[in-house]
């Protein structure tokens, strides 16, 4: 499932590389009233609603029939070894599965330092965040409630912490997604990864205080 924000498109890599799944997967884009994504092929369905990453990942959710969800960015890429391994976890028991996260050529060099950093940020703190790919059982996303819908942003690291809270395990795939490293080019790498390093700590600081019934 694959939200679409106003003036995107899922990308051309990700559209593949989920094609490359078995025929009962479904591949929803959820896009927002008036910005109907054309993208993809017969496999892929196109739902439209209100703008807002929660709003759309809930109504993509919502449209979805199978017991496993899979919330992905639009700029993300799966190697093959990526989607077998997909596939493996839908036959293993419950937990939030997340990606190691990779960043593709189009940024700076220190982008490996952000690599290393998402990689202690999920597997020693618990905090995976969206862009890494979020897996888990529809029966426990619909007991954690879904994405807050109250939230302009942090969703995905919200519904991290409410599924923490709630006990489901947090597991690593053990496998690679690549996304795009654009902006710490066009930002400032420094700029940036200060940026993103004030915005986790504000919200972890947030998320962990929260409650919400599960």
């Amino acid at each position: 499932m694959v939200p679409i924000g106003p003036g995107e498109s899922a990308g051309a890599c990700l559209i593949e590389d989920l094609g490359k799944l078995d025929s009962a997967c479904e591949i929803i884009l959820s896009c927002v009233h008036g910005n109907a994504s054309t993208s993809g092929g017969k496999r892929i369905r196109h739902i439209s609603g209100a703008a807002g990453r929660a709003r759309q990942l809930n109504a993509g959710a919502a449209a979805a029939r199978g017991d496993w969800l899979c919330f992905l960015h639009a700029d993300s890429h799966l190697p093959p070894d990526s989607i077998a391994r997909l596939r493996e976890a839908l036959n293993e028991g419950d937990a939030l599965r997340y990606f190691d996260l990779r960043f593709s050529a189009d940024g700076p060099a220190l982008m490996r330092l952000n690599e290393a950093g998402a990689w202690i940020r999920s597997r020693w703190l618990g905090m995976p965040f969206g862009d890494q790919g979020l897996l888990l059982p529809r029966e426990w996303f619909e007991r954690l409630g879904g994405f807050d819908e109250r939230l302009d942003c942090g969703e995905d690291h919200a519904l991290v912490w409410t599924a923490r809270k709630a006990g489901l395990a947090l597991r690593p795939l053990r496998a690679p997604i690549f996304t795009s490293a654009r902006k710490y080019a066009e930002r400032g790498w420094l700029h940036t990864t200060l940026l993103h390093l004030r915005l986790t700590a504000g919200q972890a600081r947030v998320f962990s205080r929260i409650r919400r019934d599960a």
